[in-house]
This record gives C-alpha cells, structure tokens and sequence, in this order.
C-alpha cells in the first residue's frame, strides 16, 4: 500500500511515535491488515515533509511493538493484529470499583509511552525517581494550577497540592479541615469513600433531599437555619452514585447558602472534565471556603492515582501538604510527572476525548438494551442509577452478573441512612468489561429487574 498517509498535522507530541501509532491504530481499525506493505520510508518522509530519520524511527517503533517487519529490499510489511488488541477477557476482575472505560486502540499505553520517552530524553526534565516536596513537585504543581485555572477557579501553585488519588485528597481534607463531631451536609446517597473518611474522624452527617439536579438549595439552607452545620460535601457532576447535575442555577444557589451558612465545602469534581463543556465548579463561585478535587482517575485511568487539591488559602494548603506527608509521603513521582507532560503538549485532552468517545458508545449499548425510564444516566458518564422493583434480592442478582464482569453496587454502600432508603443499584458500564460483554451483562441484567408493574425512577 504505497499510498498509505497518516495525518501527523495535530501532532503536538513526537513525530516518530505519531507514525507508529498510526500504524497501530489503522490496523485496529482494518484499515492495514496483515501483509499489507507500507510506503518506502523515503517515499513517506517525502509525502510527509519530515526528514527520513523521523520516519526511520518511526518504523523502528512500529517494528519494536511487533506491528511490522522489514524485508530487505522488498520494504516494510504489517505482521498482524497488535495481540492487545484482540484478546477477550473472559472473566474481568469485577472490583466493584467505579473506573473509565479503556479508550480504543491502546491510546493510553501509546501515550505513557510517548510521555515517558520525553522523560526520559530530555535533558531539561530530570527523570522524578526520587523523593518529592511536601505538597508534590513545584512543576506538577503548577501543571495543576493551570489545569484549574482554566475552568475559573482562582489558585495557584502555592495553594494546589499533589495527592495519590482523591480518597487520599479527602482524607487529608477531613483531617485538616474539621474536627471529630463537626456536622457535614451531604446527599442522601453519597460516595463511600467519603463515607468511611467520615465515620473514621467522627464526623456526623446530615442528608439533605434532593431532586434530579442534586441537593435542594432551600432544604439546605432550612437545616442550616435549624440546627449548626460545619460543611457540604457535594459531587457536582454526575454524582456517584445518583448521576444527579447541577446546573448552574443551582450551583450559584448551594454557592449562597454555603457563603451564608459559612459553610467548608469540599467538592469532589472526580467526573468534572468528562462533559466536553465543563460546568463552572464551586470554587469558582465561592473560592474562599472550597477545597475543589480533581482527580485524574475518573478522567483517564485509576492506575495513575493523581488528583490535585485546591486550598481556600496558603495555610490551608500548607496544613494539606503535611497531612499528605505523614499519609503518604507523596503522590507517585514518574506518574505526576508523566500526566504534566500530557497536560503540556495536549496529549491530556486527546486521552479525555478518547474515553468520551468509549462512554459513548456504551451509552448506545445501554439505550438500546435498558428499558426507557428504568435509570438515570449521563451521556458523558459511565455509572448508572437503576431503583429496584420491591421485592428484589440484590445478593442473587450481584452473584449471577460477577461472571460476566459488570461492576453493581448496591444502593445500602451508599445510604447515609439505610432505614428506609431505595433500592438501587450503581451500575458501572466501564472498567475492563468489553463492549460486547457489556450488553450480554446489561440484557441478563434487564430480565432479572423486570417489576410486575412499571416503576419511576427514585432519585432518593
């Protein structure tokens, strides 16, 4: 195929690599199939306009990952599908985690590697194999900072620390920020980890009512009035576990009743980047008393465990950035480092477009499997919000989908109080699970929650 071209003009990273992805990513595609010869490497760099070296490494690559062998005179040929990229999990590990689905055509594997080799070539940027500053390295820091600053939020370097996750970021928030008996303001169903970080420093918590979009302003402000209330824990953006929204009237309604209240409000924005049109964060309405997480593995992937931590204040953060110390000693170095260069030459957003792109799709195989109405969901998200019929065992229904890999958490993980609360299940549509394991899993789960008579979607 000697009129073979990949489109290098969005390349911001190195060019080489560019070459040897696109490679890998048109044999996945079927676009090169096995046998297929590639252009001359002159005949590219010439079509191209680079000169032979970058397209010589190029192959070098694509050769090194086994997609291509050379024969001699007779040039380069494409060997087989990437093993990667053909292998079936037959049984996934089902953590009951809520994790991003992989981004098709190994894309984040492609980028540490390209990322890595930067680290690593470049003279200008030590390789951080060593113990780091309190608070993370000034420059991821600053990587941070930049990143928040983007969506509103006023910081800087000096108030943004680096944290192994975001369980790590709300550990050291809850420690720093309040005392064992304090009260917190938080929806009827809330993420676990904050959860367990509450019950552990003996905090108590109130639940507020909630609609579709989220905790109702005025019954926030009515149980501020009742009774003393220290802070608001609140995911803005598709809330784990319910999916609930807040759009921006009701941000700029909690944002009053929490300046009013003088509430600490922590906000867990894990899913905050996914929508291609980020909503303007708390902080950024109310960044005197907001402690706003972003954390990457929502985003990209949980194996990199990175999340920043904007502070109200220096102090604040000084106070973060010892209590992140004594925990953990330090966010993991080589992998702060590596999502700072994807941050610096784009390589961020073209993973976060990639796995938008996977939630798409699976969003397709829940509409098309699901009965209408019967959960909540966002389009950019990959958890769904499925109530129970009554009468329903979610023991039975757990232990017959874990074979086929998808990810169900019942409603009581989530239940501030459990007397009373819904039946439901957080469905999780990402993580290792395969497409086409999805919708058998999602088809078996349909049957089993089938209700004698039809049901609402309960948002409490």
């Amino acid at each position: 195929m000697h009129n073979w071209l990949p489109d290098l003009t969005s390349v911001t990273g190195p060019k080489y690599l560019a070459i040897a992805d696109a490679i890998e990513q048109d044999i996945v595609v079927g676009r090169l199939t096995a046998g297929t010869r590639l252009p001359p490497q002159r005949a590219l760099a010439e079509m191209l306009g680079v000169d032979l070296t970058t397209v010589s490494r190029g192959y070098s690559e694509a050769q090194r990952r086994g997609l291509i062998g050379g024969e001699g005179r007779r040039g380069s040929f494409i060997l087989t599908q990437p093993a990667s990229t053909n292998v079936e999990v037959d049984q996934p590990v089902e953590t009951g985690m809520n994790a991003p689905p992989e981004p098709a055509g190994n894309a984040l594997a492609n980028a540490w590697r390209s990322a890595s080799d930067i680290l690593m070539t470049q003279a200008t940027i030590p390789p951080p194999f060593h113990y780091q500053p309190s608070g993370g390295m000034a420059s991821v820091r600053a990587a941070g900072a930049t990143l928040l600053q983007t969506r509103g939020i006023e910081c800087g370097a000096d108030t943004v620390v680096v944290t192994a996750g975001g369980q790590h970021g709300l550990h050291a928030i809850v420690s720093t920020a309040f005392r064992p008996g304090d009260t917190i303001a938080v929806a009827p169903f809330a993420y676990p980890g904050f959860l367990s970080v509450a019950r552990r420093y003996g905090l108590r918590l109130v639940p507020i009512p909630t609609d579709k979009d989220g905790i109702l302003p005025e019954a926030l402000a009515e149980t501020c009035q009742r009774e003393h209330i220290n802070g608001l824990y609140v995911i803005p953006t598709n809330d784990n576990p319910t999916t609930a929204t807040m759009g921006l009237a009701r941000r700029e309604a909690i944002a009053q009743v929490a300046a009013c209240s003088n509430l600490v409000v922590i906000e867990d924005d894990a899913y905050g980047l996914l929508p291609e049109v980020p909503m303007p964060p708390l902080a950024s309405l109310i960044p005197d008393r907001t402690f706003h997480i972003c954390s990457i593995s929502k985003i990209i992937s949980p194996g990199l465990r990175l999340a920043w931590v904007r502070a109200p204040d220096i102090g604040a953060a000084w106070r973060l950035a010892a209590d992140l110390h004594e925990t953990a000693i330090m966010a993991p170095p080589f992998n702060a480092a590596v999502v700072s260069v994807w941050l610096e030459n784009g390589e961020f957003w073209h993973l976060a477009e990639a796995v938008r792109s996977e939630v798409r799709a699976r969003q397709e195989i829940v509409a098309n499997t699901l009965r209408p109405g019967s959960y909540r969901a966002q389009p950019y998200g990959y958890h769904l919000w499925l109530p129970l019929p009554l009468g329903s065992d979610p023991a039975i229904i757990i232990d017959t989908l874990r074979p086929f890999g998808l990810s169900l958490s019942f409603s009581d993980a989530f239940a501030v109080e459990r007397t009373g609360a819904p039946p439901a299940f957080r469905v999780s549509t990402g993580g290792l699970i395969t497409r086409k394991g999805l919708k058998s899993a999602l088809a078996l789960l349909r049957e089993m929650t089938v209700a004698s008579a039809p049901h609402k979607v309960s948002l409490v």
